[in-house]
């Protein structure tokens, strides 16, 4: 049976098969209109989303217990913020594994900007202290705003007979092993700045790490720990009454909180520097405009006069950065702390 005659002077029109080119020319175009509108779709869907973001409550994940400075930024940050966006955010303290437990919860939410974590320096070091962790800090996140920084404040119990950098140093090499130091946990700030201390002067303080800065503080103020390097938003009280006796501060520069305290570089081990800092961190994917919102409301709050009043007032130097700034910082401190977790031969497995 022949092919019928108004179908074949349609291919006689259109020598050399050009009739399933075109054919198939035409299921390409519908293939690429399709994959168009499919693209658009999401793009409206992702649009609607940061239009309307936020649309509920915010919740702010901190990685430690309540009474530290990861902590005390949330709760200082949290009110104003909520008031800027319309919607309040609220602080969810998912403490233990040594922050991971907090970052991975984040690292795993829907990324839509409702779960935030007010990541530390603990997260970089993380990277390379734990052999395995359910998450990859550069990878999983989405960089928000470095918030700002702080240093470690190196402190003794009163009944320790030093008062200088040079006298404890003497004091830890006539008793080597001796004399321990409570830090907030394996690989924190404070475990990190003992360790380095340890590296650069030759010394050997034993490390006990508690479930946060407030048990470890509690170690330190009852005699039951000698030693602590700590954050100056959670010393800077038990400094001033006496509690505990500050030696010098882990920064390159004095602090503004504790004028009167020496650098560690300055006491005789030049080259010292060791810090915290704050930063918001959404699950990587989440919406750039999402992502810009969550940036320029935090900074602007952080620039209000009152907030910065009070956040300078428990010793936090205000950054405020752009995401892109701290996408950069972020590797660098992985980096960084990667070194001095090596040289040191640290590992959490």
């Amino acid at each position: 049976m022949g092919i019928p005659k108004r179908v074949s002077l349609r291919f006689q029109q259109l020598p050399g098969g050009h009739g399933r080119s075109a054919a198939r020319k035409r299921q390409r175009r519908g293939g690429a209109a399709r994959l168009l509108v499919a693209g658009c779709a999401v793009l409206t869907t992702a649009c609607a989303l940061a239009a309307s973001y936020p649309s509920k409550p915010i919740r702010l994940v901190v990685p430690f217990p309540p009474g530290g400075g990861n902590d005390l930024v949330a709760r200082l940050l949290a009110p104003p913020l909520g008031v800027a966006l319309g919607h309040n955010v609220v602080v969810d303290n998912r403490a233990g594994g040594g922050a991971n437990i907090g970052a991975e919860v984040v690292a795993k939410a829907s990324p839509d900007g409702y779960m935030v974590l007010m990541g530390a320096v603990v997260h970089a070091v993380n990277a390379t202290l734990y052999g395995k962790l359910g998450y990859n800090l550069v990878k999983d996140f989405a960089p928000v705003s470095l918030l700002a920084s702080t240093p470690n404040v190196l402190v003794v119990h009163p009944s320790v007979p030093v008062k200088s950098v040079k006298e404890l140093i003497a004091l830890v090499r006539a008793h080597p092993g001796q004399l321990d130091f409570a830090s907030a946990g394996s690989g924190t700030s404070p475990h990190l700045a003992a360790a380095l201390f340890n590296n650069m002067t030759g010394t050997t303080l034993h490390h006990i790490p508690y479930k946060g800065s407030a048990p470890a503080m509690v170690a330190l103020i009852s005699g039951e720990c000698a030693i602590a390097f700590v954050s100056v938003p959670s010393v800077i009280q038990h400094v001033k009454s006496g509690r505990l006796r500050g030696i010098a501060v882990t920064s390159e520069l004095r602090s503004s909180m504790v004028p009167n305290l020496p650098t560690i570089s300055e006491s005789g081990v030049p080259g010292y520097a060791a810090g915290g800092w704050f930063g918001l961190l959404l699950p990587n994917g989440s919406p750039s405009d999402v992502i810009s919102r969550l940036q320029s409301e935090s900074v602007k709050v952080l620039k209000a006069p009152d907030l910065r009043e009070r956040m300078e007032a428990n010793g936090l130097a205000i950054i405020a950065s752009t995401a892109q700034e701290f996408g950069v910082y972020l590797r660098a401190e992985v980096e960084k702390w990667g070194n001095v977790v090596r040289t040191a031969g640290m590992r959490v497995e």
